[in-house]
């Protein structure tokens, strides 16, 4: 491969991954699958009902690699069966991808709904008709960004990465729910599940489930999150998922096959190395970490 060939897929992939962590954060938000879902799954049990939808059937980086993988295989499935164009086979394994969250997002909601009406939490109906969407076009995007990205590594006659095609998929996955659930979070958990605490200032225990439960007008929903997070939060996601592409593909253009896998194993152990040196150094210059024994004065 030529090295401005190279160098332009590796950059068509860094914008599809800018897309792909920006509608992954806000789909997040929608579904309520951020960090702070915990919180919005305790409310009604402290007394916040709320009109929320909570669909955290699992972490964000787990969940994204199920439905990249499985775009991703349907995709590899219609290449090698149908021989169809690897657009066409790309969109179709989103979609199915798409349906598969959609499923999951809507028997999540009703299941821990219907099972906290004791404490006044009730299933609405146009809660679930006006998030279900929301939440799985902001899926396709993603899956189909990071199933065309990984598509592009797999393909013998681009990158020819030695892993097969889902595998791809699924390692990408894993990588944009963690950073979805790491740097958009910041943005969403800290300033708009808790808008009505000053920012920075930390959640108090006692404080536990009291989120802010009205929007601008009216009763808030997870579509004013979304909105909110779509300003900064979603797009920061963006640029960190789509440097992170962009900067680690270089691997795969200067090197080929396994060699770049093996480049990429050794960066991460002296990152490994490095951390440890990084910690160490601090515990000798700043003092040993004390150990939490209950009472922690100011």
């Amino acid at each position: 491969m030529e090295p401005a060939m190279g160098m332009g897929l590796v950059a068509l992939m860094g914008a599809a991954a800018t897309v792909a962590g920006c509608s992954e954060d806000l789909e997040s938000d929608i579904g309520s699958q951020s960090n702070p879902n915990s919180q919005v799954q305790l409310a009604a049990q402290v007394g916040y009902p709320h009109r929320i939808f909570n669909k955290a059937i699992s972490g964000e980086p787990p969940s994204n690699a199920m439905y990249c993988a499985v775009g991703a295989g349907v995709a590899m499935m219609l290449l090698n069966s149908v021989s169809t164009s690897p657009l066409l086979a790309i969109a179709v394994g989103a979609f199915v991808a798409a349906l598969l969250n959609g499923v999951f997002s809507t028997t999540a909601y009703m299941g821990r709904n219907a099972s906290q009406t004791r404490f006044n939490q009730y299933v609405y109906l146009d809660v679930l008709r006006n998030h279900v969407l929301g939440i799985m076009g902001h899926a396709y995007v993603t899956t189909f960004c990071i199933v065309g990205l990984s598509y592009v590594m797999w393909n013998q006659n681009l990158i020819g990465h030695p892993f097969p095609f889902p595998v791809i998929a699924m390692i990408w996955g894993l990588a944009v729910g963690a950073i979805g659930s790491s740097t958009g979070d910041v943005h969403y958990g800290a300033e708009r599940e808790f808008q009505d605490f000053k920012f920075g200032a930390g959640l108090n225990a006692a404080d536990s489930g009291n989120i802010t439960r009205y929007a601008e007008a009216g009763l808030r929903s997870s579509i004013d999150n979304a909105w909110f997070c779509s300003k900064f939060g979603g797009p920061v996601t963006g640029i960190a998922f789509g440097m992170t592409v962009f900067l680690d593909n270089w691997r795969s253009t200067a090197f080929q096959g396994w060699t770049a896998v093996v480049a990429g194993t050794i960066i991460v152990i002296l990152i490994i190395i490095y951390n440890r040196y990084l910690e160490l150094y601090a515990r000798k210059n700043y003092g040993p970490y004390p150990e939490y024994s209950g009472d922690v004065e100011a």
